[in-house]
């Protein structure tokens, strides 16, 4: 099975809601979306996703990279020949990963289609589903708690609430999210997106011990994450690196003992794809760490991805994949179920997703 064209548009997805991250407040979204077809009629989708603050590739790089110009040398190749075209795929887009993820997802969908299975099973299933949390950006103590009943309203049971700008004012929100939601009702995890100092942090996990908060995602910026080392290790072991983590080679530093992270943060749009974001997930599982896969604003098609290669890690434990549910619209529909919080694949092939226009 060869591929015969490639082309690719930009998408404007919307929000239905704006939200804050301590860096950061986002009105609007889009996506740049991949359609591969192969001399079969077969179509695998991807979708890039990128965040400058994090990785340094803008929207403009990212759809310059999946132009059909840029992808030509696609056309020909056999999908058969996967691990081949994703190294290659590493070599041509160094510093694209939004766009590496977008063609790296595309070509693993047709090559499980080509195989008749959900992409999952051809990766090796090692999980049916697992509980997503839902984000709740930075805001006031009211609008939080009006956010998290909407959310726990519609069968979530796990909150992740965006914290990084003041500390008091964190720890206000979660000291009553937690006097309205106890502990064996709804789970929280934070999530300060660098916003803090060692010595916040240090006093973070000192008042809120009590809280039952389940971790804090990346409380300093990357080249501040040594400064941690002081901290009692069960405190370091509930830190999850995500802007501290891109690549392999990055895992390979932070699995280092003492280590300063006891869970890592996988996202495809800073991995470069499926291929690269299961390597990590080996290292990780190797080294006893657990994995969290999580997601930017993203389509449906690169949310799916995402779930097919968190169900394939034995190391998983937990899911932020909420990144399509507050998309004003997407174009796409399937690849996953989401039920009472908990997220699912099909058992459509490849990635289960099919363009919103096409029929049933």
């Amino acid at each position: 099975m060869r591929i015969a064209r490639v082309s690719s548009r930009t998408e404007s997805l919307g929000l239905t809601r704006p939200y804050a991250i301590a860096f950061q407040t986002a009105e609007d979204v889009a996506n740049v979306v991949l359609r591969v077809e192969t001399d079969r009629r077969l179509v695998g989708w991807g979708a890039g996703s990128p965040e400058p603050r994090v990785t340094g590739e803008t929207l403009d790089a990212c759809a310059a990279a999946l132009a059909p110009e840029s992808l030509s040398w696609l056309e020909g190749r056999d999908t058969r020949t996967l691990p081949a075209l994703c190294r290659e795929l590493a070599r041509r887009l160094p510093d694209a990963p939004a766009a590496r993820a977008a063609a790296d997802m595309a070509l693993h969908d047709l090559f499980a289609q080509e195989l008749g299975l959900p992409l999952v099973e051809v990766l090796g299933r090692s999980h049916e589903s697992v509980p997503t949390s839902i984000t709740i950006g930075i805001k006031g103590v009211g609008e939080t708690l009006a956010e998290a009943e909407e959310y726990v309203g519609r069968g979530f049971r796990i909150l992740k609430v965006k914290i990084g700008e003041s500390l008091e004012e964190d720890l206000a929100r979660l000291r009553r999210l937690r006097e309205r939601f106890p502990p064996g009702e709804v789970a929280i995890r934070a999530d300060a997106n660098q916003g803090y100092d060692a010595a916040e942090t240090r006093r973070y996990f000192e008042e809120t011990r009590r809280l039952d908060v389940e971790f804090l995602e990346q409380p300093v910026p990357p080249d501040a994450l040594g400064a941690l080392r002081e901290l009692p290790e069960a405190d370091r072991e509930r830190i999850a690196a995500d802007e501290s983590l891109h690549s392999e080679a990055d895992a390979l530093v932070l699995s280092r003992s003492p280590r300063l992270a006891g869970i890592f943060n996988i996202k495809l749009m800073k991995s470069g794809g499926v291929r690269p974001a299961l390597a990590i997930a080996e290292i990780a599982e190797l080294a006893g760490i657990r994995l969290m896969w999580g997601c930017m604003d993203e389509s449906a098609i690169s949310i799916a991805a995402a779930l097919h290669a968190a169900l394939a890690s034995p190391a998983t434990r937990y899911l932020d994949l909420d990144g399509s549910l507050d998309l004003a619209r997407d174009v796409v529909r399937g690849g996953f179920t989401l039920e009472n919080g908990v997220m699912r694949t099909t058992e459509a092939p490849g990635l289960g997703v099919r363009p919103l226009d096409a029929s049933p």
